[in-house]
């Protein structure tokens, strides 16, 4: 053995010991950590032969790379919907890490990753309140789950033309039907081979809203003239956490032949909340939804998962399967997540979210969705009794979108929203929005509280002292 290697190996309770500190340390200063930083390291270093040792290592990295980490997983971290990592889910996580098993064994050849996934999924269609008739699997974040449903949607279409686009290409047009896309589905579009602008874009509802208008859909349907198509809706845009009408849209699928695909990847979590449940109904009808993990359920990145109807099971086998791989035995009798999803190689990132669903249950999460949105509401009632800012629409849920107040003002938003992120007291991201230039502030972090809101508010109106903006 490398002697370097067995030091380490001999001395791995001081190591984990050392590490554990460190992640305690972190853990319990994060909320007055700063949420950016403009500190930068040289990266033109020389790989050494003999290597350091991990104890060394560790050293090195909490001298040149610690500075560079921010609070991302903190009570103020506000941008990009992202969300921290509760303890039972790190907990979840580091074990996946020392027993490091393939999360692509099959149930059959007894891997326990597959039954510890299948009773995950199992777990959260429970909280989601929806049917055992989904079929999922764990990816790691929205665009790979949005990429798993739509390259299924894709293979579909192609059966409804007689046509095997997996095994031999787009040979028909596709049809993509959507009024605000997340930009991942824009992405696997272009990822699939449909094209990035291949889409048709169905109106909003007029009053300031981002879903679909249920009656341009329908026309456009109609102009289709009975071909397949897939639409692609939302549950929780990213703007403004605008949900679509899905007991229309499951109407509307009682009369046209269309794969209907919802990205929830943080709108999903709403139905945990009986205040918020009714902004889900009939999504239950849905062919493939998607859905982040690393959001609104709080555990580490990479997490998300896929849900898709079992009835597609042959068009996902189709999709994704191992044909030159005869050992694996028949994809549809011998289930393996290899044949289901886009990676051979996956890690285990079922078993942080099995902690999760255990450790706080259907009451846990209904807290934690609850909570982002009254902090989301005591924030949006700031941002509506200010001078000095605006809404740019009504907050629906837990995102706040809003800019500074007067036209005059329009250019240095982003000036503002720059030199607030450098205050590294709160993060928010840009956004454009009916073509005025805003901020957005999404809530989901389970950690979140009235203090932290207030103390955002007050590096808000620092910031617009500062810059002496009226």
């Amino acid at each position: 053995m490398n002697p370097t290697l067995q030091q380490d190996l001999r001395d791995i309770n001081n190591i984990l010991e050392q590490v554990k500190q460190h992640g305690i340390d972190f853990l319990n200063t994060i909320d007055s950590l700063p949420t950016s930083t403009r500190n930068t390291i040289d990266t033109t270093g020389i790989l050494n032969d003999s290597g350091l040792g991990a104890l060394p290592t560790l050293e090195m990295f909490n001298q040149r790379l610690a500075p560079l980490m921010v609070s991302q997983g903190g009570p103020r971290y506000w941008g990009f919907v992202t969300g921290g990592a509760t303890p039972a889910s790190i907990v979840g996580d580091w074990l996946t890490t020392i027993y490091d098993p393939n999360a692509q064994a099959t149930n059959a050849q007894g891997g326990v990753s597959a039954l510890i996934e299948i009773e995950t999924i199992n777990l959260l269609l429970q909280l989601l309140a929806l049917p055992k008739s989904f079929l999922g699997g764990f990816v790691t974040g929205a665009t790979l789950s949005n990429f798993t449903c739509l390259a299924v949607a894709r293979q579909w279409l192609g059966k409804q033309l007689g046509l095997d686009f997996a095994k031999n290409g787009i040979k028909a047009p596709i049809h993509i039907l959507t009024a605000t896309p997340h930009s991942s589905s824009i992405k696997c579009l272009a990822m699939l081979g449909i094209g990035s602008q291949n889409f048709t874009k169905i109106k909003t509802i007029e009053g300031n809203r981002e879903a679909i208008d249920i009656d341009d859909l329908e026309q456009n349907i109609s102009k289709l003239n009975g071909q397949p198509f897939i639409l692609i809706s939302s549950a929780g845009t990213v703007n403004t956490a605008d949900f679509d009408d899905f007991n229309a849209i499951a109407k509307l699928k009682e009369k046209y032949n269309f794969w209907w695909h919802i990205d929830a990847a943080f709108g999903g979590f709403a139905v945990c909340s009986p205040k918020y449940h009714h902004l889900l109904n009939g999504w239950e009808k849905a062919d493939s939804i998607t859905i982040d993990c690393h959001k609104w359920l709080n555990v580490p990145y990479e997490s998300a998962f896929y849900l898709i109807k079992d009835e597609h099971k042959k068009c996902q086998v189709e999709t994704f399967q191992n044909s030159n791989a005869p050992y694996l035995g028949d994809p549809l009798e011998n289930f393996s997540y290899l044949n289901f999803l886009p990676e051979n190689s996956r890690r285990l990132k079922a078993l942080p979210v099995w902690f999760s669903l255990l450790a706080y249950g259907k009451q846990g999460f209904q807290d934690i969705v609850e909570n982002s949105v009254a902090r989301a509401l005591q924030f949006d009632e700031f941002i509506a009794q200010s001078e000095n800012f605006e809404l740019l629409a009504p907050t629906r849920l837990n995102n706040v979108c809003f800019t500074l107040a007067g036209e005059h003002n329009q250019e240095k938003a982003i000036l503002f929203l720059t030199k607030l992120n450098d205050k590294g007291k709160v993060f928010m991201t840009p956004t454009i929005y009916q073509n005025k230039k805003g901020i957005r502030a999404s809530f989901v972090n389970w950690r979140t509280t009235e203090l932290d809101v207030q103390i955002a508010i007050d590096s808000l109106k620092e910031t617009i002292l500062e810059l002496g903006i009226q």
